[in-house]
């Protein structure tokens, strides 16, 4: 039986408000929806409360659940709408924060991050700063694809935009993230395995 079988059988039988359903889905996608949210928030105790959430209104609107969509989509689709909603909120806060700021003494820089020693840990450091660097659309692409393993007609289900659409953001991300390394290492990329 295929995934998308799973998806299917569980979607019907949450739409009768099965538990046992609620909780298969929960133990397939927690995980993979906490990675993706984190991507879109950079915070995990933020990204575990959207991933709540997304669970708390799966159960809500379960009588109203369409077995002939993607459940695994819906859930994708929810989880980025509510990390793009937060994302506004924090922005906004930032806006009237600052905004007080400017009218209160100058605050002093925030202490330096420590040099990290191993280069192993370093790249990956780098490599998550260029995920996070990248445009919105580009980063969310990159990440459902690589770091999710959703197909690109998964994910222009849950970005609503074509598959074509996906592959473009996806090559654009790598040729980015394949920039910001070089400009960093730019020998790395060219040197032979051991």
């Amino acid at each position: 039986m295929s995934d998308s079988d799973d998806f299917s059988r569980w979607c019907r039988r949450l739409k009768a408000s099965d538990r046992a359903a609620y909780a298969n889905v929960f133990e397939a996608l927690y995980h993979p929806l906490f990675r993706y949210v984190c991507s879109l928030t950079q915070k995990r105790a933020v990204a575990r409360d959207i991933v709540q959430d997304v669970f708390v209104r799966l159960w809500d609107a379960r009588e109203s659940l369409d077995p002939s969509q993607s459940l695994k989509a819906y859930l994708y689709r929810t989880a980025r709408n509510l990390a793009y909603n937060h994302r506004r909120n924090q922005d906004t806060r930032r806006e009237k924060t600052d905004d007080v700021r400017e009218q209160s003494d100058a605050q002093p820089a925030p202490p330096a991050p420590p040099d990290l020693a191993v280069e192993g840990e370093w790249m990956e450091e780098h490599l998550r700063a260029g995920i996070a660097a990248l445009p919105d659309r580009q980063r969310e692409a990159l990440v459902l694809s690589r770091f999710e393993g959703l197909s690109h007609d998964r994910i222009a289900e849950v970005m609503d935009i074509s598959p074509r659409t996906v592959n473009n953001h996806i090559v654009r991300a790598l040729k980015r993230l394949r920039r910001h390394v070089q400009d960093y290492e730019p020998d790395l990329l060219d040197r032979d395995e051991p």
